[in-house]
């Protein structure tokens, strides 16, 4: 273990956690088909217990979303610790080669601190497509809600304009400013995280991580930023961060836990035992109860995080005691999320092997910037550039396995498939994004081929069913997980908080309602060979 690495108790009752209430919270979990894909449990800064959902493990850098924002905020810590910046100072000033096109007062009233708790007045539009924009003018010239620091509004690019004030105050990238401040002394892999064109980071989203990684951030600000003893996170930061920052100022959820206060980047949870968390969408979570000294670390696919915090509450933190008691050793058994089956063969094969399947484009997917992609929905609404349109596609098929080959954009890839009940393991990029994937297929009957591929870092899994018709003729039916009705579910719950004009509001949230059939119809292609 190396001076960085958390410690692990030798049992959770060690530490002052009951391990039965930790196996009871993996059942739960499992029993409500909640896909969680890791926890892990700190106690006194030592890991009391930690288990994995194959086919993810502890090597396995999770998407963090908005958890990427409590990183940002930290980020902003040191350079107001270091002068770089102070709190107050007026956002727009910043950026003088961006004037706005329209002046007003508010711009004066638009500080660093009302980015950092979401009170800037701004509200952008949600559906831009970021790979054609340019994302500080945006920004600066996207409607005012209100006067800013009167509000809270949740809005993801507040977040991405601190990264490029720091690219400016910093003269570097906010992932060289943090490696020698905050990964290398926790000993984090210098991490990747989704930038604009101009290579600044988005800082709202686009993290990717270890659930320990997050495990060992969490263990820092819990106590006070200090990490196995030494100073890495200024102490003032590190409390002022994790406390509500927006006093009176009523937050517009109706979840306890979303209108309980909201930090620098850390959101005050509503339990009785009082914790804060930082907090990604799909439920990535790291939670810390400062009278317990403990942590929850969870990475998931959950679409409705009130859900998933629900399941959280129900086991912890009821898990943590104060007294030693029997000590027992505690061994979670890994599960799996899917479990590919045997596939049996189709007569087809010989005729679609590596021939060249052409696939009509849909040209509304096209008009609003989601053309379907090898990856989930969930995870292309996020990419600044966007993959889509799937075309040319190839079969490859080996005793034990399939391989598909296929273009998007100007990428190429070629994953291959289990038949024989067995995930294969590979890579794939996509929006210039490099991927760890795995993948399997199966017959579902003589005409039908499902491909399952699921990009392991990522909240999602793509599936593709090809129907082989007559005429050389297939239809394509994509669908993923986590479902787009589930998505859109938690999306109607979130437009009614975020968008102001209750008019809009209202349209947008009917309109959500009709998504899902829309973002993943059929289609159609042909073999051209």
């Amino acid at each position: 273990m190396s001076r960085t690495d958390l410690p692990r108790a030798a049992t959770p009752e060690d530490v002052g956690v009951y391990a039965d209430v930790v196996e009871q919270f993996i059942d739960y979990i499992q029993k409500e088909q909640l896909e969680f894909h890791s926890l892990m449990v700190l106690r006194h800064g030592k890991v009391a217990a930690e288990w994995y959902n194959e086919p993810f493990d502890a090597n396995t850098k999770h998407t963090m979303y908005s958890v990427s924002k409590s990183f940002t905020a930290t980020a902003v810590g040191f350079a107001v610790t270091e002068g770089l910046l102070s709190l107050d100072d007026v956002v727009t000033d910043f950026f003088p080669d961006y004037p706005p096109r329209t002046p007003h007062e508010y711009f004066q009233k638009m500080t660093v601190r009302t980015l950092l708790t979401m009170t800037s007045g701004k509200q952008t539009d949600m559906m831009a497509n970021k790979g054609k924009i340019d994302w500080v003018e945006d920004f600066i010239n996207s409607p005012w809600v209100f006067e800013p620091g009167t509000e809270y509004l949740y809005v993801n690019e507040n977040i991405y304009m601190l990264c490029a004030i720091l690219h400016r105050v910093t003269k570097m990238s906010v992932i060289e400013y943090l490696t020698p401040r905050l990964f290398q002394p926790l000993g984090i892999e210098t991490p990747f995280w989704e930038t604009d064109q101009n290579g600044v980071e988005a800082g709202g989203w686009g993290l990717y991580i270890t659930t320990e990684d997050l495990a060992k951030f969490a263990d820092c600000y819990l106590h006070e930023g200090k990490y196995r003893g030494r100073r890495v996170i200024p102490k003032t930061w590190a409390q002022e961060a994790t406390k509500n920052q927006i006093g009176d100022i009523r937050m517009p959820s109706e979840d306890p836990d979303c209108n309980s206060g909201y930090g620098y980047c850390f959101w005050m949870n509503a339990t009785q035992i009082p914790s804060y968390r930082a907090d990604g969408m799909f439920s990535q979570f790291a939670i810390n109860f400062p009278q317990l000294d403990a942590s929850v670390i969870t990475t998931a696919a959950i679409p409705v995080e009130a859900q998933a915090r629900e399941a959280i509450w129900k086991f912890f933190p009821y898990a943590f005691f104060n007294e030693n008691t029997e000590k027992k050793p505690l061994q979670i058994e890994p599960t799996q999320i899917d479990r590919p089956a045997v596939s049996p063969r189709s007569m087809l094969e010989k005729k679609i092997e590596g021939r060249t399947i052409k696939v009509r484009k849909k040209i509304l997917l096209n008009l609003i910037g989601f053309p379907m992609s090898m990856l989930p929905l969930a995870v292309t609404f996020m990419m600044s550039d966007r993959a889509g349109n799937i075309d040319n596609i190839r079969f490859r098929f080996k005793e034990h396995e399939c391989s598909i080959t296929w273009d998007e954009g100007d990428e190429n890839n070629t994953v291959a498939c289990g038949m024989d009940g067995h995930f294969r393991y590979g890579t794939m990029t996509l929006g210039k994004t490099a991927f760890k994937v795995c993948a399997n297929a199966v017959w579902l009957d003589e005409i039908n081929l499902k491909i399952s591929i699921r990009p392991i870092e990522t909240i999602g899994k793509r599936e593709l069913n090809f129907l082989f018709r007559r005429k050389d003729r297939v239809t394509i039916t994509p669908t993923s997980t986590p479902s787009t009705y589930k998505i859109c579910d938690s999306l109607v719950v979130s437009l009614k908080e975020v968008i102001k004009n209750p008019l809009l509001s209202r349209a947008a949230q009917f309109l959500i309602r009709f998504a899902p059939p829309l973002a993943e119809p059929k289609h159609y292609g042909k073999f051209i060979d």
